[in-house]
């Protein structure tokens, strides 16, 4: 009989060790989790979010849905003004300062403004090309840690409609800006996000655009966060 209640407080103990080494191997994972990633954004309106608040835009956006998969990125360094071309963007880097600096994950959305501004398409990739490099440098040299998203039609929105744009001009020139954008993208190595399909379905809606009937809205700019998160995800952070 001694011998059975010896067996079964053993086993009592080896379970409560078992659980507490459980415990322990869970709280050692939720603190390797709890390390804050880094994140640059480098853009023009669309990455600031124009006339969305902060954690409507599409950046805030994915970090937050990235916590949510244990994924945990500080909140993103974001380069950006509404109306910058790619030479803005550049001297805009330029003034932040954060050469020397580098980020776990950059992504840039830039070109629109060349596009509304009437530049062509080989100056766009040009510039572009010195960018996209300059991004792969801020995420420590890994092109696999840097995201391009396409460049949204702004011609089907309400804004570009009540003006009376020219919707196939503008059509065949985000397409233009958009296939030199890829091409680079390819030639690099680097992930390339289409969002521009969805956004010609959705853009011309009220709810996807902000009160300028121009930008896109929280709503807009949630999908192109899951986008971007699918890639995240793959990174193996």
């Amino acid at each position: 009989m001694k011998k059975i209640f010896t067996a079964i407080a053993l086993l009592l103990v080896l379970g409560q060790w078992s659980c507490i080494s459980s415990q322990n191997i869970s709280k050692q994972n939720q603190k390797m989790n709890s390390k804050e990633l880094t994140y640059l954004a480098l853009g023009d309106s669309y990455t600031i979010g124009e006339g969305v608040e902060d954690k409507d835009r599409y950046p805030h956006q994915a970090v937050e849905m990235l916590r949510q998969k244990n994924i945990f990125f500080s909140e993103p360094k974001i380069i950006a003004t509404t109306g910058w071309t790619t030479d803005e963007l550049a001297k805009g880097i330029e003034i932040a300062e954060i050469d020397g600096k580098t980020y776990d994950l950059v992504t840039l959305l830039i070109g629109v403004n060349n596009q509304y501004r009437g530049r062509p398409v080989e100056n766009y990739q040009e510039e572009f090309r010195a960018l996209l490099e300059g991004a792969i440098t801020y995420a420590e040299g890994d092109k696999n840690h840097v995201v391009v998203l396409s460049i949204p039609d702004w011609g089907v929105t309400p804004f570009a409609i009540n003006r009376g744009s020219d919707q196939e001009k503008v059509t065949r020139e985000i397409d233009e800006y958009n296939l030199a954008k890829k091409t680079i993208c390819e030639e690099m190595g680097v992930a390339y996000i289409d969002i521009t399909d969805h956004y010609r379905i959705h853009g011309m809606k009220q709810e996807s655009v902000v009160s300028d009937k121009l930008h896109p809205s929280g709503l807009i700019y949630k999908f192109w966060a899951a986008q971007l998160v699918g890639f995240v995800e793959k990174m193996g952070f």
